[in-house]
């Protein structure tokens, strides 16, 4: 269950007393020439009843007290922050948030932290705030949990890189448990200037774009779900690979593919798993839920079906075992795991082709789904695959992504919070109504709580896809989306060859990837409903909030494709399923501009592979190193992976020894298995480690909880509770976009053509021609596209163009 919040800001602290203007009892105890901490040792008075440059801050429902004691580690004084009850929020010491006490610091750098405390609870945490010029002071991160202590203990830690715009910051412990901690002696420097940029080791277009490469080996089955494993493999599912003829077949097809030796292991699949959802439970088994019972009809008065079965996919043993039933049929499901390790999942379609209004949780603790009077429902309908990302509090953001003509009614993202049974619309993103197929992604760090939404468009009415991006910082208290860069634009093969990109055409079917430089790869996508390529990469700077366009695939990747990081740090792209039926079975590797800047530092030991909440994990590295962070596997499907995160790790450094602090929400970090980087101060990674942090256990065991702070406490939107009970949600058959009336079921001729191509006969045959859609039979006797003008069953016969 998520803790309570209360309305407020963490960023303004709700401080309960400050410094206050008047004479200092005694001279100020001055910052050291290496030490920016004023006042370190709490010796200067000040003019209330905090010592100079220290301020009481915190919010919540709580009893505490500030003591300035004299059980200190030097000198006479030692700062005592105590909570004797406590429903919710935190206290702190903090330095005072002025020019006189914040420290300066520069933009880029980092910086040491240091300590020496005390303490009888757990619930502790060295907490961050920094002044942006622009924005003013707020909340930035948690760096490091400290452990209990009944003697003097030294803690330290390194900030992660002071973000653009910030000048100043502010630090203290938080303390968000009942019990005590006496703190003493802080000490702040700034980290020696980074190791200058290595030489370029490949090619310069290779160092400032990076390199794609087609393997020879083709992929063998016909994938459009990919999930990277633990032991470094990836599987991927097709199910009957939105063939009518392997369903009618009762052939069904996973394979799971080695990027060490190149080959691949075809799996047997007990099911149509064909856009079905999945995602990584905590131990490292895949669970995939509901898939196609059943096509459409051929003409096209029945629409795709989903059925209740669900499987577990065992990455030791490469076999599905079944689970119990879902509650629903739900084709195209979202899924995602919360931070107790259960997973929730919404949206689809049922075995009668409407949508999907319930609500299906999974029960870590029960290993199955529970039965829907168990699961708080709102009995909404969320859409199919509907992004729903895990925010640090335990709520689920929608972000407005989704697959399949329009988004749902409202502004078209929104907070739903489980435990109230409560949907908030929030406003600000740029043209719900052609976000199909867009991406979104928890930029990195998670602990930012910052959403990227970029591209997408519209099957039903078909525009041109959209060059659109969209922000939002959920750490504020009333978030709205803001409007991001435009994706740079590529060329687009019409039909007739790659042409520029013109006016405002952008792309669908995006991938978004994050990268362990912690920045973000957009690549792939189509103009149109599964036609037109687009070739364009760009890796996204979450800092800069730009993109740097790279090398291109030189595959297309439109409807079905998927692309996701490997441990090696390079990134595989899969799959592409056109409107004619057909499918791209290369499969392309894109090695990032880091992998071509000199020698890759390297992780060469790791004392423990399992890790839990608030832990200080040490490794030992070869040189030094910038950051390090968790990125959890991805799991993706149809440009959608809500579950895909990066977490900083702050660092202790100690020559080759470092120090990893992680943090006790499990919100922020689900359970389960992750990728473990290091990076040096060129940005460039090592190979990933492979770690599992455990669940909320960890935290019981010790009698700790997480440090959940009061986000996006404050939204402005339309706030709804659940709505009447009801079976499901009306869905007309023609939601994929395609016209049934022609063709085959895994033949996608378009309702709506796009804008350019003229409604005569001529120019949609034209065009079904430069797709290469090849002899489209005419099921049944209506023809609403006007493509078999002489009636003989066959549309855009000879005879059909020589009619007027």
């Amino acid at each position: 269950m998520r803790t309570p919040l209360r309305p407020g800001r963490a960023t303004a602290l709700a401080a309960v007393g400050a410094l206050t203007t008047g004479l200092l009892l005694t001279a100020p105890q001055p910052a050291s020439a290496a030490n920016l901490v004023k006042n370190p040792g709490f010796e200067t008075a000040g003019a209330g009843d905090m010592p100079y440059c220290w301020s009481k801050s915190g919010w919540g429902d709580n009893d505490f007290t500030f003591t300035v004691t004299d059980d200190a580690h030097t000198g006479d004084k030692a700062m005592k922050v105590e909570l004797t009850r406590r429903v919710d929020g935190d206290r702190k010491a903090l330095i005072t948030e002025s020019a006189e006490c914040a420290p300066v610091v520069s933009p880029g750098r980092q910086y040491d932290l240091s300590l020496w405390y005390k303490s009888t609870t757990p619930d502790t945490s060295v907490t961050l705030f920094r002044h942006d010029a622009t924005a003013g002071w707020q909340y930035w991160t948690d760096l490091k949990t400290l452990d209990m202590a009944a003697a003097w203990t030294e803690a330290g830690v390194r900030t992660p890189e002071v973000p653009a715009g910030t000048d100043r910051i502010a630090w203290g412990v938080s303390v968000y448990g009942t019990g005590s901690v006496t703190t003493d002696d802080y000490t702040m420097e700034q980290v020696a200037e980074p190791v200058p940029d290595p030489e370029c080791t490949g090619t310069a277009a290779e160092c400032a774009d990076g390199k794609w490469e087609v393997l020879p080996t083709k992929n063998p089955v016909r994938s459009m779900h990919s999930v990277v494993l633990h032991n470094g493999k990836v599987l991927l599912i097709a199910g009957s690979g939105n063939d009518p003829e392997m369903f009618e077949a009762g052939t069904f097809t996973s394979a799971v593919y080695d990027p060490e030796n190149g080959t691949y292991k075809t799996i047997p699949t007990p099911d149509d798993m064909f856009c079905a959802g999945h995602v990584q439970l905590k131990d490292g088994r895949v669970l995939v839920m509901s898939g196609n019972k059943g096509y459409p009809s051929a003409d096209g008065t029945i629409g795709y079906q989903g059925y209740k079965d669900s499987y577990i996919f065992d990455p030791e043993t490469e076999t599905y075992t079944k689970t119990n039933d879902m509650n629903d049929g739900h084709w195209y499901p979202s899924a995602t795991i919360l931070g107790n390790g259960d997973v929730i999942s919404f949206g689809g379609l049922r075995e009668d082709s409407t949508g999907s209004v319930t609500a299906e949780l999974w029960s870590d603790a029960e290993q199955q789904w529970l039965p829907t009077w168990k699961v708080n429902q709102t009995w909404s309908y969320w859409g199919l695959y509907p992004s729903m990302i895990l925010m640090q509090d335990g709520r689920l953001f929608y972000s407005g992504s989704h697959v399949f003509g329009n988004n749902i009614p409202g502004t078209g993202a929104a907070i739903y919070d489980y435990e109230a049974n409560t949907i908030t619309q929030v406003p600000g993103l740029q043209n719900k109504d052609e976000r199909d197929q867009s991406a979104s992604v928890l930029l990195p760090p998670a602990q930012d709580q910052k959403v990227l939404t970029l591209g997408g468009g519209n099957i039903d009415t078909n525009p041109d896809a959209n060059r659109l991006t969209d922000i939002i910082d959920l750490k504020e208290p009333s978030p709205s989306y803001v409007a991001g860069p435009p994706i740079p634009q590529g060329t687009v093969d019409l039909g007739d060859g790659r042409v520029p990109q013109t006016g405002g055409q952008g792309k669908m079917y995006v991938s978004a990837v994050l990268l362990p430089d912690g920045k973000v790869l957009e690549t792939g996508g189509a103009l149109h409903n599964r036609a037109d390529p687009v070739y364009e990469t760009s890796i996204f700077d979450p800092a800069s909030e730009t993109f740097d366009p790279v090398a291109v695939d030189p595959e297309a990747r439109g409807y079905h494709s998927s692309a996701f990081l490997l441990p090696d740090g390079r990134v595989m792209a899969t799959g592409d399923n056109p409107g004619d039926g057909s499918w791209n079975h290369d499969v392309s590797i894109y090695s990032p501009p880091y992998l071509f800047k000199g020698e890759r530092p390297k992780i060469t030991s790791l004392i423990d592979t399992e890790w839990t909440y608030g832990d200080t994990q040490r490794i030992t590295v070869d040189r030094p190193i910038a950051q390090a962070e968790l990125i959890r596997p991805a799991a993706v499907t149809h440009s959608s992976d809500p579950n895909q995160r990066f977490v900083d790790l702050p660092l202790s450094v100690d020559g080759n020894n470092v120090d990893l602090n992680v943090t006790s929400n499990p919100d922020l970090a689900p359970p389960g298995w992750y990728m473990l980087f290091v990076v040096d101060a060129g940005g460039v990674p090592s190979v990933a480690k492979w770690v599992h942090l455990q669940g909320p256990q960890a935290l019981t065991a010790k009698d700790a909880s997480a440090h959940v702070h009061d986000f996006a406490q404050a939204p402005e939107g339309k706030v709804t509770g659940p709505g009447k009970k009801r079976t499901s949600h009306p869905v007309s058959p023609r939601i994929s976009g395609c016209d049934r009336h022609y063709g085959s079921a895994n033949v996608c001729v378009p309702t709506v053509f796009p804008d350019e191509v003229k409604p005569a006969t001529t120019a949609r045959c034209t065009w079904l021609k430069d797709h290469d859609y090849g002899r489209l039979k005419v099921n049944g006797k209506d023809d609403p596209l006007k493509l078999d003008r002489n009636r003989d069953g066959i549309a855009c016969g000879e005879g059909d163009l020589a009619m007027r």
